[in-house]
Parts: structure tokens; sequence; C-alpha cells
């Protein structure tokens, strides 16, 4: 309004002033009589569609949730309709500072590289208590597509076996693999300096035809898709995961994989890595039989004095002539297989629940006890091959008028 008052000082009319400003005498004649510059009312604020909301999304910021697409997602399961501008102005103000990070990036060709890592995470059971668990993620460095799956232990046979599954997945092998210095890859270095990789790893990936590149030495860096991939699963999958067991999880995963962090839009590439996987696919080398690393994925577990054999907190049974010895179990995704001696001695579908016992048909058929006698469970075998006689109702009648 500086004008209103210079228009003012040179002596023109209210009316001359209202009619140049465009606006109503008694506004000009308001401003002329204040004291300062008028302040307009204060409006009644708007209700938003986020406000029922702001406690939950404040009390997930609180607990270390600050990705919006995640919120979006559960408050819209929550029954929020807006949309996603408005929860991002909301957020932004609440969350920490980040610090500026740079480092040179490195693109690759299609098909030519992987990158591959392990992530810690935990998680409480219903009844309080606290477990860990491994989340297995493959990122191809082209296209960016993503595997992801979680296993319980982070051995030879299960890190082997989560390749397989990834070359599935995406539909072929990459040329090179690229690793940190884990174990699993890395079991050290010689006197010499030189890197001693894992011959049960090396040995599976001159079987299917795939190079072993490592990163340097505490330069994750240079592993930084599949390190951000972590990140993403840890940001984006993680927290909205509910699950009662392994095999619920990986299909969550999975879903998650393929519905979610495929098709959007990648914030380098700026293409879907879904639709960018359907180009790499091509150029990926083919995936080798399963009989060829048959073998590899096989774990080495120790058979107790009952019979059974532990793998994922439940039991599974072989034949009792096997018990105290060392036999190999390869879990696969509808059954589990037990060898010992490079035969097959006893096949279970999954376990249902933690604890559960699965036995194997004939399991201490041939075993005696102590005092000589047969189990009872090959006495019931015995019996079982009895042939009982029928005869006619009429033969009965008669032997009871004779005992009567």
């Amino acid at each position: 309004m500086r004008r209103l008052y210079e228009m003012h000082g040179q002596g023109r009319s209210i009316r001359a002033i209202a009619r140049e400003l465009s606006v109503a005498r008694n506004t000009v004649r308001r401003y002329l009589r204040a004291d300062g510059v008028p302040k307009p009312k204060s409006r009644p604020r708007r209700p938003s569609q986020i406000d029922p909301y702001k406690p939950y999304i404040e009390g997930r910021l609180a607990e270390g949730l600050e990705n919006c697409e995640v919120l979006l997602r559960e408050i819209r399961a929550m029954g929020y309709a807006g949309g996603r501008t408005i929860l991002k102005e909301f957020v932004q103000p609440l969350r920490r500072p980040l610090e500026p990070k740079a480092t040179r990036r490195f693109e690759t060709q299609p098909g030519e590289q992987a990158q591959v890592d392990f992530g810690f995470f935990r998680y409480q059971t219903p009844d309080g208590r606290t477990r860990s668990i491994w989340a297995f993620v493959m990122v191809l460095s082209w296209s960016r597509a993503i595997y992801v799956e979680f296993i319980e232990k982070a051995d030879s046979a299960s890190f082997i076996r989560c390749h397989l599954n990834a070359f599935a997945h995406f539909g072929g092998v990459p040329k090179v693999g690229l690793y940190d210095n884990a174990k699993v890859v890395v079991l050290g270095r010689d006197d010499a300096g030189e890197v001693v990789l894992n011959p049960k790893f090396l040995d599976f990936a001159r079987r299917v035809g795939m190079e072993i590149r490592l990163c340097r030495p505490y330069r994750a860096q240079t592993k930084g898709r599949v390190e951000s991939g972590v990140k993403y699963v840890r940001n984006n999958f993680w927290p909205s995961a509910r699950f009662t067991d392994l095999g619920e999880l990986n299909r969550q995963a999975m879903e998650w994989c393929i519905s979610v962090a495929d098709m959007r839009v990648h914030g380098t590439t700026l293409e879907r890595p879904g639709d960018q996987l359907l180009r790499e696919r091509a150029m990926l080398g083919a995936v080798p039989p399963a009989s060829r690393v048959a073998d590899l994925v096989r774990e080495d577990r120790q058979v107790g004095r009952d019979g059974f054999v532990q793998w994922q907190r439940a039991w599974y049974g072989v034949p009792w002539r096997w018990a105290g010895t060392s036999v190999q179990l390869e879990p696969k995704a509808d059954v589990i297989t037990i060898w010992a001696e490079g035969e097959r001695i006893a096949v279970h579908p999954h376990a249902s629940r933690p604890g559960q016992r699965l036995r194997v048909p004939g399991q201490w058929t041939g075993l005696r006890q102590g005092d000589g006698r047969p189990r009872r469970e090959a006495l019931a075998v015995q019996v079982a091959d009895v042939t009982v006689e029928r005869r006619p109702l009429a033969v009965y009648e008669a032997l009871a008028g004779v005992v009567s």
C-alpha cells in the first residue's frame, strides 16, 4: 500500500485513489485512518485429508521411518484418500537433516554384472522375543531389477541356493558377480596377500559360468547399487512386512519385488527396472540345469540318536540305521530331501509349524528294543500283514445257540 500513501500525500482524493488502485473507497479510508498497515482477519484453517493420520505418521517418524512411499502405502490401507504431495509437505520439516555424500558412478552393459549382498534384519515374535534373519539381495547393475530372499542361516549352501533362485527369477546368469569380502565368498588372504576364495562358491561360479569380482575392502561404494538395494529393502519393504513364518515373508518379498520395486521409475535410469529387465534378459547367460549344481546346495546335517534331522526349527526323520551319522539336506520350494552317501533316504513336505516332527514311513522298522523285542512300529507292520478269515453270520448264530 505504499503507492496509496504516496498518492494521498500528493493531495489526491479518496475517489481518485480508489479508482486508480481498483479498490473500494472504504478500503482507502481504512488504510488512511489506521495507525499502521491493517492486517487481514485470520480465517479458520480448512481441515486437510491428512489431519486424522498425523499422529500415526509422527509415531512412525519417531520410530525412524521417513520413507513417504511406505507411509503412503500404510495410511492408504487405513483409509487415507489424499495424494502424495500433502504427505511429503507434512513430513519434510520433520525429517532429520542428511549430510551430503559424493562418489563416482560407473555404468555397465546389459547382462554384464550383478551386485550381491547380505542385509541383517531383526524382528520380534508374537511372544516378544527378538530374532535375527538375513536378506539376500541381488541387483542387476544395468536394469536395476532386484531379487530379495530371506534366509535364517547365511552359509554357503543357502548363499548358492539364493543365487539359483535369483537366476531363475531374472531368467539368466550375469557375466560377473560383484561381492564384498564375506566369508561365504572370501576365506582370507595368503602370505603373499592374495585373495583366497571360498572353494565351494568358486566351484559354483565356474559351473554356472559367472566370474567372481570383489569390491575394494572398506569401499562398499564400488558395490553401490546393491548397497542401495539393501537400504531400499530396509526402508521400503521391511517396515510393512507382516509374517508368521519364513515362507510367508518370502512370498511377500517376491510380490514386493515384482509389483513395487521393479515397477517404480528408478531415480538414476528414469526407467522402470521391470521394463529394463525384459531388454536385459536376452543378454544373460543360460540358467544351468539343477543337476549341475545339486550337490552344492545340500547342507551337511548330523542325525540325532532319535533318528531326526533339525532344519529351521523343525525335525525330519530318516531310517533308523542312519542315526548318529552325517547326512545332506536339500531344501526345495515344496519338499525337503535328505541324502546319505549319494543315496536319497527321505523326502518330506515342509513342516507347518516350529517344533513339528515329521516321520518317514518305516522309520523304525527292524530296530529292536533293549530287551531284544522288535519295536512297536515293526510289530504293527507284521500284524497288518495277517489275513483274517471271514465267515457268514449264520455260523456265529449257530455257535451262540450251542453255548446257550
